[in-house]
């Protein structure tokens, strides 16, 4: 069976005798290849046409082996219109492209950050109502029974246990401070079960690792956007840097038909053009300076990192003593007052601290990215150690940890002040949470509004030094990362508390939008959304651990309060899962079990994880080296094409060189461009050098040893 690959057209020269000799070695290499035939560069007839040639000789494909054929193109052609349907009808693209080409990618990672979190939250909002609200609607939970007659040793004659009814029983005010959703599935003490023998399913499980699971699942897709959004420098190192004609000559969408998005590209590409070149600027500064100067500069890092220290300190001290009095006086006068205390001190704090980072990192003028990444380090620094010792002080005063009370030792907590400590402890989170949005939306409404109204209004020269506020993206980012910390801390006390934040982050997308849009000024100072996107997750990762670690605590080892809750009657609520292995497992799985809860087991895991660090370590030093050799490989394909384009340059430039169509004029032989790279130079590209004679053409020995590489 012959087949032409070509058609020759009428007048046209024969085909050379080694033409078809070339064809049927191509056809025969395409028989035996077991490339794909959709990948390979020909017309879909000639695909067909190789498909039949690869078939056995005297062998038919089977119907099953057709249908099978035609329904793997179908699914792959039904996976790729669904994946341009998700790009298409992703929730904000033409928000989050609008605001990339306006104000940057820098600027553009931050909501993006939002649209992440918010899926996280939804996320841990749908295994929480799968796994615990509608079995608990279906199985119809038992009425709560008659009080528990416990005689609580108080000290003071005739003190009650705090029934958490203030004097104050506005209803408004209930709804901010959470006490008007005490009975209902928003707190820990509203769920309730009966025993575990008479049931089938146990809510009581399902409530005890669905929080652990969606801590599970948000660290895992944290640490996969984490690793995505490595920055590229940190695998091509700082020597590579690619070229700016690149840019000019590539960034442009030819498909672009409106003006609106023609307005937007070119905007996103004047972005681009200014951190290339403002990075650049700072990297020839960095190599132009003395041993002096980086010993100066190197004082300057360390007297502003001591400085912000300080604050950082000053700040947590303010919040624990604050948090201290707000639960030590819960009976004065000033009740209304101290209950938003600790939110309004660890807000003014987390306020200030973030403006004054900014004011002291830019004084010293540092680089954009450094900048940035500096300033959300401290403030990072200040969001976890704030929301750290928050957690310490309700521990302190609720759990009494450091502190000897009668009630704590008879019932492991104040049991005094608080029936229900969990209802306690999500009152506070959802109290904290509800202010962070509340100061949003102020912020955004009482203070950047007036002042870009009032920047507008009038003239002068302390309105010109006032002008709009900047949008700090550090700033932002932890705001955000602070709400979402709080979600993932209140997951055991308050299930919904996720509901509640993905309507916050919702509205906060578009009141961040309106305020960048409309009343922020872009920074002046341009970074890369890929070292961005690398810190948000970092921090975003940093609390998650720090909320899992004391929900990890409260679960193994404090008691359940006595008169609300699943757990009412366990020590603590992991006992619930050896129970259920009693119940539910024959001997030999227990004994597995708990062989591999046991300290004996910890050695083999040690052992296999050890293993399998050293396997990553090996597998991360060859992608390694095999970087470098691809660099090194790269800087060599350049330098070959430089060597060539100044042979070729010498060839052109001799005098009586016959291949030449004319005399060439001093100016015209001046203007020919000698860099593929205008802009930044190309790795690997040689400096200027002297000229060398030239090779003639009698003996074009010059040209030998010259590869072009192919492509």
């Amino acid at each position: 069976m012959q087949r032409q690959w070509s058609v020759q057209a009428p007048g046209e020269p024969e085909a050379e005798p080694g033409g078809e000799e070339l064809c049927e070695q191509e056809m025969k290499r395409l028989c035996l290849s077991q490339q794909p035939v959709r990948v390979l560069p020909y017309a879909m007839m000639d695909k067909r046409f190789i498909r039949q040639l690869r078939e056995p000789e005297g062998v038919k494909t089977s119907c099953w082996q057709q249908w099978r054929r035609r329904r793997q193109t179908a699914g792959r052609r039904l996976g790729e219109a669904a994946r341009r349907l998700t790009r298409g009808c992703g929730l904000w693209e033409g928000a989050l492209y609008e605001i990339g080409g306006l104000f940057g990618t820098g600027i553009q990672s931050y909501f993006t950050f939002l649209r992440f979190l918010l899926l996280l939250n939804l996320l841990t909002l749908l295994l929480t109502s799968s796994f615990v609200l509608l079995p608990l609607v279906w199985l119809r939970p038992p009425d709560p029974g008659p009080a528990l007659n416990f005689t609580l040793q108080c000290p003071g004659s005739g003190h009650l246990p705090q029934t958490g009814v203030s004097k104050f029983n506005n209803l408004l005010w209930n709804v901010f401070t959470g006490r008007a959703f005490n009975n209902t599935y928003l707190f820990y003490g509203a769920y309730r079960a009966g025993p575990e023998s008479s049931s089938t399913y146990s809510i009581r499980l399902a409530y005890l690792l669905s929080p652990l699971a969606c801590l599970l699942l948000c660290f895992c897709g944290i640490l996969r956007r984490m690793v995505k959004g490595l920055p590229q420098k940190m695998f091509l190192g700082q020597d590579y840097r690619s070229p700016l004609s690149a840019k000019v000559f590539s960034s442009w969408d030819f498909c672009i038909r409106g003006q609106e998005a023609a307005t937007i590209k070119r905007h996103e590409i004047s972005n681009e053009f200014k951190m290339e070149l403002e990075e650049g600027r700072h990297l020839l500064l960095l190599q132009q300076q003395t041993r002096a100067q980086r010993a100066c500069h190197l004082l300057t890092y360390l007297r502003v990192n001591v400085l912000i220290g300080l604050l950082v300190v000053g700040a947590i001290s303010a919040i624990f003593w604050a948090t201290k009095y707000s639960q030590d006086n819960k009976e004065e006068s000033l009740f209304l007052l101290l209950q938003y205390l600790p939110p309004g001190v660890i807000a003014l704090v987390n306020f200030l601290g973030p403006l004054l980072f900014v004011f002291l990192v830019q004084l010293e003028n540092y680089p954009p990215n450094t900048e940035v990444n500096l300033t959300l380090i401290w403030c990072v620094v200040l969001k976890l150690a704030s929301l750290g010792m928050f957690s310490f002080s309700l521990g302190q005063t609720v759990l009494c940890i450091g502190r000897n009370k009668t009630s704590c030792e008879s019932y492991g907590y104040n049991a005094c002040d608080y029936q229900c400590w969990e209802n306690s402890v999500g009152e506070e989170l959802y109290k904290l949470s509800i202010f962070n949005f509340l100061l949003t939306v102020a912020f955004a409404f009482l203070v950047s509004l007036p002042r870009r109204m009032l920047v507008e209004r009038f003239s002068g020269r302390f309105w010109v030094w006032l002008d709009r506020e900047e949008f700090l993206v550090p700033k932002n980012v932890l705001d955000i990362v602070e709400g979402q910390t709080v979600t993932w801390m209140g997951l055991f006390y308050c299930p919904l508390l996720p509901l509640l934040n993905s309507i916050f982050i919702f509205l906060t997308f578009y009141i961040k939008k309106y305020t960048l849009l409309r009343n922020s000024r872009a920074s002046p100072r341009r970074f890369r959304a890929s070292s961005s996107i690398f810190f948000f997750q970092l921090v975003l990762l940093l609390g998650l651990l720090l909320a899992a670690v004391p929900l990890g605590y409260v679960v193994s080892s404090i008691r359940s309060s006595w008169d609300c809750g699943l757990f009412a009657n366990y020590s603590a609520p992991w006992q619930v899962v050896p129970e259920l292995v009693a119940l539910w497992l024959p001997p030999p799985s227990q004994r597995i079990l708990y062989y591999l809860g046991s300290h004996a087991f910890s050695f083999p895991l040690l052992i296999l994880l050890s293993l399998v660090l050293t396997v990553c370590i090996s597998q991360s030093q060859a992608s390694s080296r095999a970087i470098r050799r691809l660099r090194k490989q790269l800087v060599w394909q350049v330098q070959e094409k430089w060597h060539l384009v100044d042979d070729l340059s010498r060839l052109l430039a001799e005098p009586g060189s016959g291949d030449s169509l004319g005399p060439e004029s001093p100016v015209s032989r001046g203007s020919r461009p000698r860099s593929f790279c205008p802009g930044f130079p190309c790795p690997g590209s040689p400096g200027p050098r002297p000229r060398k004679p030239g090779p003639s053409l009698e003996d074009p020995e010059g040209l030998r040893g010259v590869s072009v590489p192919a492509h």
